[in-house]
């Protein structure tokens, strides 16, 4: 039996625990959480009738902290409920099967979980504030490109027309001179690749007529990936399609769509090792069709992952991308007013995800 006097200094114990978790809490760093969880574990240790014998373990989605080994033969347990879900736990175990915990002690679990949750609710609504503000951020800088390259592209389309106008008059009056004749050549192939970079900007800027239809999408991507073929080969790169169900339908540009496929699949390949594996997957929900490509590359710094979308931005070495592949898929996405983002896996590469409404 514990005597009147050992019960109040149990109740003090407890209490003062409580007291200690609450000014952790309130104090708490969100970049240093896990010095956050190691100050509440001992605490909780102290605050337990047996503190010596006492193991505390807590678990969460962003950290975890246990002050020694788990006993499970003989502990206590309280789920950490974060926005009503269960997110992780706290245990307090004991290692001798004589001790055993007094029932004031579950209820202090159960308090200290209850705060435990309370911070990691605000870590997350914290998170969620800064991602949207960034995506807004992200957004009006891509609506500002968007507007500048729309005016951009109109303007460069009439000059481009006449000097390929022109060059294609000036080999009819040139047709003896074959230097003359190859120079011409030159200024229509960079006439072309020019105005091929313009509709790569119009694409961005959602300038390109389309023509929408209801579509199918697993044929579009089938078809595409048999194309690439031959470039998986030449990467010594594996695939892997995975669909759910062989229709899947949109309305959409038919031409456009095929455009969104190759450009992400190319640029998966491009960013795979040899012998890597590039996935791509096409499921539905209930309003939209997602389409998610990812590879095993070495995935995207911050700064790429905030202006992966924007034109003329590319990570890879001069002379192998003009930084308009992705700009023009995320032109295609808005114009079909869906979206797309980008993450980087857990272990390797990134995965682009679009997610494109059904009508």
């Amino acid at each position: 039996m514990i005597s009147t006097e050992e019960k109040l200094k149990e109740r003090i114990k407890e209490l003062t625990c409580l007291y200690e978790v609450s000014s952790i809490l309130v104090n708490a760093d969100v970049e240093a959480i896990e010095e956050t969880l190691r100050a509440i574990a001992l605490s909780l240790k102290r605050g337990f009738q047996f503190p010596n014998a006492t193991e505390i373990a807590l678990e969460t989605p962003i950290a975890n902290f246990q002050t020694g080994p788990v006993n499970l033969n003989n502990r206590v347990i309280s789920n950490l409920l974060v926005f009503n879900k269960i997110e992780g736990v706290i245990i307090a175990s004991q290692d001798d099967s004589k001790s055993h915990f007094l029932k004031e002690e579950q209820p202090l679990l159960d308090t200290v979980a209850l705060k435990l949750g309370n911070l990691l609710e605000r870590i997350q609504i914290q998170k969620n504030e800064a991602s949207m503000k960034r995506q807004m951020e992200r957004a009006d800088r891509l609506s500002i490109i968007g507007e500048i390259t729309a005016g951009i592209a109109h303007e460069l389309n009439t000059p481009l027309a006449n000097i390929l106008g022109f060059a294609e008059l000036l080999k009819e009056d040139l047709k003896k001179d074959k230097q003359a004749l190859n120079d011409v050549d030159k200024i229509i192939h960079n006439a072309i690749f020019s105005r091929e970079v313009v509709k790569k900007l119009m694409f961005f800027a959602c300038e390109m007529p389309q023509e929408m239809k209801k579509v199918n999408i697993v044929p579009s991507i089938k078809n595409a990936i048999a194309l690439l073929d031959p470039s998986f080969k030449k990467a010594e790169v594996k695939y892997i399609v995975k669909i759910e169900e062989e229709e899947l339908f949109l309305r959409a540009d038919i031409i456009q769509l095929t455009q969104i496929i190759f450009n992400l699949t190319i640029n998966a390949i491009y960013f795979s090792p040899k012998n890597g594996v590039v996935s791509i997957e096409t499921f539905q929900t209930k309003d939209h069709i997602v389409l998610k490509i990812a590879d095993e590359g070495t995935g995207l710094s911050q700064e790429a992952l905030e202006k992966v979308f924007q034109p003329f931005f590319t990570t890879k070495p001069i002379g192998d991308g003009s930084g308009l592949g992705l700009s023009v898929v995320h032109g295609i996405v808005a114009s079909h007013n869906g979206t797309i983002t980008v993450s980087n896996n857990p272990n390797k590469g990134a995965t682009f995800t679009v997610k494109l409404p059904k009508s």
